[in-house]
């Protein structure tokens, strides 16, 4: 039997900083039952284990049993893919998800995928969203951006992307980075138009 889910996703993590806004948003849209094609990078796995001091699986069988119990998923609902899957979903228009998310999303990704590099999965699988006139959502972590960094946001503004920098609100009064991560996950889960109960809105 065919599993059912609500939505599918792609979710390209880099090198930037901030792993736990991707660990979060990758357990409320399994919660939210949403089949994710993870595109974890070399880099994305050195600063997961400096940042949370979580040491993830290299080989992708061992990773995918690996997800199943790190985020109590269904077996296939995560599913993850290297650097160089090319006959994967994602790399090809015929079968693509139509929504991505790059988080966070270094500037040296936004600037490959705003120039149409795809030198690898995670640049393919956005220029694939981007030429099937899909919904892409790139979270950069950087500060200060520099004008070069701009002009890359500009380009992939122009094209229809939804740049959104991973900077949380305050107004909610957080006590917690937890708090902080789920601000970025709900406007991330609301602009993707999946149901989530993750953060309060303004004025509830």
């Amino acid at each position: 039997m065919t599993m059912q889910y609500n939505d599918t996703v792609t979710l390209g993590v880099t090198g930037a900083s901030g792993s736990g806004y991707f660990l979060r948003l990758l357990q409320t849209m399994v919660d939210a039952n949403v089949k994710v094609y993870l595109l974890l990078s070399e880099a994305a796995q050195i600063v997961l284990k400096t940042e949370v001091e979580e040491d993830w699986p290299v080989e992708i069988d061992a990773l995918n049993t690996f997800l199943v119990s790190r985020f109590n998923s269904k077996e296939g609902q995560i599913v993850a893919l290297t650097a160089k899957d090319w006959f994967s979903p994602v790399a090809s228009g015929s079968s693509a998800p139509k929504k991505m998310v790059v988080c966070p999303c270094s500037c040296g990704t936004l600037a490959s995928i705003a120039q149409g590099l795809s030198n690898n999965l995670i640049e393919r699988a956005a220029d694939v969203v981007f030429k099937e006139r899909g919904q892409l959502i790139v979270m950069p972590r950087e500060a200060p951006f520099s004008t070069l960094h701009l002009k890359n946001m500009l380009t992939l503004s122009e094209l229809g992307a939804t740049v959104m920098p991973l900077a949380p609100g305050f107004y909610h009064k957080p006590t917690s980075i937890l708090e902080l991560q789920d601000f970025m996950v709900a406007r991330v889960m609301d602009h993707l138009k999946i149901e989530h109960q993750t953060s309060q809105r303004w004025c509830e």
